[in-house]
Formats: C-alpha cells, structure tokens, sequence
C-alpha cells in the first residue's frame, strides 16, 4: 500500500495550527494565550520572528498549555500543522487585520471609507473569502456595551450594504469606536439605536468618520 506524503512542519504551518485553536474559540491568539495562561504577547504576530528576521518557533510548554486550556489532544494539533482538516478544528481559509479597540482610536489606523491601513496591525484567523475586505476589533473597555463587553472580537466588513437592524462600528473625527444599531440614513444623518436604550439616536454625517457593518462577533 502506497503511503500519502507527510507535509513537512514548517513554521508556518505551526503558528496557523495554533491560529486556528483560537478562532475555533472565538478568540485572538492573545485571548488564546491569556486562556491558557500565557502572556498575552506570546502568539503575537511580531513574536513569530526574531529580530534578525528569523523564525521563530512556539514553545513546546505553550502548545501544551493550549491543548489543555480548548481541550484537544496533540493529534488534533498535528492533524492542523500537516494540514488535514476536521469538523473540530477546521483549518483557517485566511487571517484578517486585527487591531485592539484602544490602538484603533488613534490616527492612522483607517483609510477615509473605514478600511485598514498602516503598518500597526496584527493578525487573527477568520474562515472568510480570501477577497473579502474584513478586519478584526477587539472590544476594550465598556464603551460599546450593551453590545459588546470587554474581550470580545467583532469582526468588521465594510464594503457591504448597511440594513435596518444591522450591527455596525461607528468610528467618530476624534477617533472613538462605538457599536450601534443602525435605523435609517439620510443626506444630512444617521439614525442609531442602542439596545435596553429609549427612542434612537440621531447623529450628523460630519459627526462620523465612517460606519461599517458588523458580520461577526466572538459571543
């Protein structure tokens, strides 16, 4: 019998193995970190390669930390590294621009029509179309509760059409992130509404930076 190819472990394959650990979870690879009791730089993008530019390999100590903390046995991790896929921990279709809420409130961060520029950005995996313009936030802070609570990924797409009833992120001139229902928008505003919250809120086009709409979010 003719044995299959066994594909080579490469550094790539090891860190999209524990990228896809943690958005099986819902997570960034720093909420996977902080869940297995890491700390929370440990799987960041700029912690993959030395300062000469060379790779840079996970502990063996943290992937055992991150099998116990989701659960799963060492097969499953190596069934990810060569690339077999499963109904558990399916492998990512890609990663997405991922920023914390608080980094994305300062200038340089979005392009006028609310899509990621700069070089600031990390990295998390989604399973989306390789075209598709999304881009992550992670929730910091209380500012877009009822919605959303501290911790939590939302993932952003916003070259789609908005509709009453959509989630969407509101990015105002000074920079600040809120989270609303959108209502309705005019040539003059926008009509938002918040949840558990009376009547709408109105607020004027040069009172927004850009609005996009929410397609996900880690709850």
């Amino acid at each position: 019998m003719t044995r299959e190819p066994v594909p080579p472990i490469t550094h790539e394959r090891v860190w999209n193995a524990i990228d896809a650990f943690a958005a099986r979870q819902g997570l960034t690879p720093s909420g996977l970190a902080r869940l297995a009791g890491l700390d929370p730089t440990t799987f960041n993008r700029s912690k993959r390669h030395g300062g000469d530019g060379r790779p840079r390999w996970p502990s063996t100590e943290s992937i055992a930390k991150v099998l116990q903390a989701v659960g799963a046995r060492f097969d499953e991790f190596v069934g990810l590294v060569e690339g077999r896929d499963g109904p558990d921990y399916p492998v990512p279709a890609r990663t997405v621009p991922f920023i914390d809420a608080r980094e994305a409130s300062a200038p340089g961060f979005f392009d006028p029509g609310g899509r990621p520029t700069g070089t600031g950005w990390d990295a998390v995996a989604f399973p989306a179309a390789p075209e598709d313009p999304l881009f992550a936030i992670e929730v910091a802070g209380s500012g877009m509760q009822p919605l959303y609570r501290d911790g939590d990924v939302i993932i952003v797409r916003p070259d789609i059409e908005i509709r009453r009833g959509d989630r969407v992120l509101i990015q105002t001139p000074d920079g600040t992130l809120t989270a609303r229902i959108f209502l309705r928008r005019t040539k003059r505003s926008v009509e938002v509404a918040a949840p558990n919250s009376p009547g709408s809120e109105r607020l004027a086009l040069t009172e927004i930076a850009w609005l996009a709409r929410i397609v996900w979010a880690s709850q």
